[in-house]
């Protein structure tokens, strides 16, 4: 690819797409392909944040005060742009983050669909009325919650923002928006799908850029409520950073466990741990990342999945036949071999062969597999966000879930079995927000709720879908009236 062919992406800033204030620029290389550039974009600075909230904390309330009819036919616009432009907009996100197209293509597909659903949501905000023993009306109301910093992830750097974005301004809010440094294309095609649906510059603004603009963005005193998803570390800092006046909204890690019962169907489970465990190249905050298996199981079990693993074919998501692409990132590949490595030094057993890894193309990584995991080891107890499989044996149902529950995160955890009074049991018993029943632990129905428990979630307001999510990019006023 030659540098004419480099796409430039850019901030949106009062109505306008422009660079960084500094003229500073970051560049994004593709993961498959380490010499082809794919983005230059703005490298933005408190600057860039200063002058981003200072006009939607200024300009934001004629969003919220036109009608909801009106938003929602914006969202809705903004959606089937966005359809039109899916498979375009699915080749550069595999070009930018490493998606096989079958992945990028569905999350292309997704996003839309996400908007539509929440511009049904600015048709439903309603209040409450209570009786009162003088006669008087006592009502509430909701209202914008103000100014919105929605911060978010490269894994669906389409999909999650969409569920930030979406209900933030079907709600009438002013949103300010900073994607991921790896994938600032990606961020780029929402809002311009917005922008032109026709939502005003007074309503939304895109800051791309690094760390700084996160830790300036958070801090901003304009600021009325934070969405974030993305690490654990990270949303803490954003936690402590925030004042106490401030909602904050945050979904982090997840070490997520998929408990494999005596009575399963083996192949069923076998098939969702795979896709589970190396879905994404194994970078979902809600991929499976343990097996816990009834050991007269365990040997059965391991086999199919092995063979499974064995058969993905990984390489560049535009070539054909390719099952699973590369890491997004250099951090991610090390990150990988560092576990890797240490999961063979600690005393598990690889199950699968230890090629040797390079980086002479991109960053590229097989699925890994070890057994004789322990339950309290780094493999077991740490997020790796790669393609990187434990199995821990059990004895019991009541050791399985111990086990399951051992861990400082509560996103997702998954069952197989065909007794459903076990699988009831275990949603009542395992530490998650998410608890599926011979399903993969990835994967979320968009009118369903979303988030987890312990380390992996504030636990403040559901994202995604459900009764309290757009309590949380709205006000509650209790109205008094008398004649």
């Amino acid at each position: 690819m030659t540098d004419t062919e480099v796409t430039k992406a850019a901030n949106f800033i009062g109505g306008e797409w422009v660079g960084s204030r500094s003229g500073d620029t970051f560049d994004r290389f593709n993961p498959a392909h380490l010499g082809e550039h794919v983005v230059i974009a703005p490298d933005s600075t408190s600057a860039d944040v200063e002058e981003a909230v200072g006009y939607v904390s200024e300009n934001y309330r004629a969003w919220a005060d036109t009608a909801p009819e009106a938003r929602a036919d914006v969202l809705i616009r903004a959606a089937d742009i966005l359809a039109s432009r899916a498979d375009d907009i699915a080749t550069e996100l595999v070009r930018e983050e490493g998606k096989t197209f079958a992945e990028a293509r569905m999350e292309t597909r997704r996003t839309p669909q996400n908007l539509r659903y929440y511009a049904g949501e600015s048709l439903r905000l309603s209040g409450s009325t209570y009786p009162t023993a003088d006669g008087s009306w006592v009502f509430t109301s909701r209202s914008p919650v103000g100014v919105v910093a929605a911060i978010t992830p490269w894994n669906f750097p389409l999909n999650i923002p969409s569920r930030k974005l979406g209900p933030a301004l079907a709600a009438g809010n002013g949103v300010v928006f900073k994607p991921s440094e790896v994938t600032p294309l990606s961020g780029q095609r929402l809002v311009e799908a917005l922008v032109d649906a026709g939502v005003p510059g007074g309503a939304l603004a895109l800051v791309q850029g690094r760390g700084e603009v996160g830790r300036a963005l958070v801090s901003d005193p304009r600021v009325a409520a934070v969405t974030f998803t993305g690490s654990t570390a990270v949303g803490e800092a954003i936690h402590s950073a925030v004042s106490v006046s401030v909602r904050c909204q945050l979904e982090m890690g997840g070490k997520n466990a998929f408990v494999v019962l005596e009575d399963a169907d083996l192949d069923k489970a076998a098939d969702v741990i795979t896709k589970g465990a190396f879905g994404l190249s194994g970078q979902a905050c809600t991929g499976t990342s343990r097996v816990v298996v009834l050991e007269s199981v365990a040997d059965c079990l391991l086999d199919r999945v092995m063979e499974r693993a064995q058969a993905l074919v990984v390489g560049d998501g535009l070539t054909a036949g390719t099952t699973m692409g590369p890491l997004a990132t250099r951090a991610q590949w090390d990150k990988y071999q560092e576990f890797l490595q240490g999961g063979v030094t600690s005393g598990a057993r690889l199950e699968t062969p230890l090629r040797e890894q390079s980086l002479n193309d991109g960053y590229f990584a097989r699925p890994a597999i070890f057994s004789e995991v322990g339950p309290t080891s780094r493999l077991a107890q740490e997020e790796i966000f790669g393609p990187i499989l434990s199995f821990m044996t059990v004895g019991s149902y009541e050791e399985a879930v111990d086990v399951v529950n051992g861990t400082p995160y509560g996103l997702s955890a998954g069952i197989a079995t065909t007794d459903m009074g076990r699988a009831m049991q275990f949603s009542r018993d395992v530490e998650a927000g998410v608890v599926k029943v011979n399903q993969a632990t990835s994967g979320m129905a968009m009118n369903a709720p979303f988030g987890g428990m312990k380390l992996s979630s504030t636990q403040t307001h559901k994202e995604q879908a459900g009764d309290t999510m757009m309590h949380f990019y709205t006000t509650d006023k209790t109205i008094y009236i008398s004649a």
